[in-house]
């Protein structure tokens, strides 16, 4: 039940409105609730701690300074404020928090060949390891001691992966003020520096117990620099890792695994292919980068790798034996020629090779065809 007071203002009100239609009375509900940041002292000082904070300004930063007791004493707060409050604050000092925005990622990860090793290698043999690799639960911590049988070997599963880190880098998203302009900002990402390593559950970086061997890389990209990580680079560093491990961890078994970027797929320079092979005999051979003596690859005058030609490797017949691709050194009419698929195929047994065409239409033979062409 409403009061007397409430019943005299309701006549007072009503007998105002039929007087005149536009006095309506004022609802002043909030209008005596004010926020602390709107004291002019308090809002000085929480403006000149961001400052001194720097440019990457985040909303904990205010709360982690009112949680100070002599800060609360001086502005007789009873405790520090949540992190929705302050964000709101944020918006009454004057930041807004500011995104760049970058296009859309695309990856591989459905591809049919890409789903068709998940399937048929890379899940079978990871679920025939699993039973010899310690469990973690998301804490870290071992859920349950592993029981080997009796000679069965621990798997210890490496991954690898690359960074890369570049003299421009920085944030692009945080807490601005409305009243700060646009920064310059250096043009390109700058030099950049990559680092290659292994890491473990169990061993975490991979490096020896007193830490003064690693497996990691630390590359220079860049024609000025190292020149560019490839696939050889990924050997190399794999092959000291193996040694590394032999070295200090000998009684596990351990196994790397690797991300599906080009670098790690890449086939050796003289790898067997049909796709440029020439289909009569004639002098022939791959592109292969230039090295110096230390592995590295050389770069010409104009920047670019240095090429040679240099010699397919062996193929194999059916039974097994090495079939060599190019004719051999003292050949009468021949020598360290190429020898050509057509020849290369009566080798294997196909009688009409020298009628076969070089290959099918956009290299895509029909389905089941084993005989028309000599790709």
């Amino acid at each position: 039940m409403k009061g007397s007071w409430f019943t005299r203002n309701l006549w007072l009100w009503s007998k105002a409105y039929i007087l005149d239609r536009e006095d309506l009375p004022w609802d002043t509900y909030g209008d005596w609730k004010m926020s602390r940041v709107d004291d002019e002292n308090l809002a000085a000082e929480l403006h000149l701690h961001l400052q001194s904070v720097g440019k990457y300004v985040k909303a904990n930063d205010l709360v982690q300074y009112l949680s100070d007791p002599e800060v609360q004493q001086r502005f007789e707060l009873k405790k520090t404020i949540s992190l929705a409050t302050t964000k709101r604050w944020m918006h009454k000092l004057g930041y807004r928090w500011l995104r760049n925005h970058c296009g859309q990622y695309v990856d591989g990860h459905e591809r049919p060949d890409v789903v068709d090793y998940w399937q048929s290698v890379f899940i079978p043999n990871w679920k025939a390891m699993e039973v010899r690799m310690r469990q973690w639960s998301h804490d870290g911590i071992t859920e349950e001691k592993l029981q080997l049988p009796q000679g069965t070997r621990l798997v210890i599963a490496w991954r690898h992966d690359e960074s890369t880190f570049y003299a421009n880098e920085r944030r692009h998203s945080g807490w601005v003020h409305v009243d700060v302009g646009a920064d310059p900002q250096p043009k390109g990402e700058g030099e950049s520096i990559m680092v290659s390593d292994f890491i473990s559950p169990e061993y975490g970086w991979c490096r020896s117990p007193d830490a003064k061997e690693s497996a990691r890389v630390i590359f220079r990209a860049g024609k000025a620099w190292d020149g560019y990580y490839t696939c050889d680079d990924v050997l190399a560093q794999t092959s000291a890792t193996m040694d590394l491990l032999q070295k200090h961890y000998p009684d596990s078994d351990h196994v790397f695994i690797f991300d599906n970027a080009s670098t790690h797929l890449k086939r050796a320079e003289d790898a067997l292919s049909a796709r440029h092979m020439p289909k009569r005999t004639q002098d022939w051979g791959v592109d292969a980068t230039v090295r110096d003596k230390a592995g590295k690859a050389v770069n010409g005058p104009n920047g670019k790798l240095l090429k040679t030609k240099v010699q397919m490797s062996d193929g194999y017949l059916p039974n097994g034996r090495s079939q060599p691709l190019y004719f051999p050194k003292g050949h009468a009419e021949h020598a360290g020629k190429f020898k050509g698929m057509a020849q290369l195929l009566k080798e294997r047994g196909f009688t009409n090779a020298e009628k076969l065409k070089v290959q099918c239409k956009d290299f895509k033979c029909k389905e089941g065809a084993t005989n028309c062409c000599c790709r």
